[in-house]
């Protein structure tokens, strides 16, 4: 048995409640790559705008709650 290179799919009939499993097809396989693409990139962003704003509470001495009283 060789090993799968690719994420499997899982395919379910509801109607017949037959199961397929198989490998992404190439098309499925670049989506699956671009997608992931794209969350590493949004997690970055995220994560580079938190330290951001901890940044400049810190600067300011506010803990993050402080800063919601004074914004709210």
């Amino acid at each position: 048995m060789t090993k799968s290179t690719k994420p499997m799919i899982r395919i379910h009939n509801a109607e017949t409640n037959e199961i397929i499993d198989r490998e992404m097809n190439d098309a499925e396989f670049a989506q699956y790559q671009a997608d992931q693409a794209a969350q590493a990139i949004a997690k970055a962003e995220a994560e580079a705008k938190a330290a951001q704003r901890q940044a400049i509470l810190d600067k300011l001495g506010l803990t993050a709650d402080e800063a919601r009283l004074l914004l709210g």
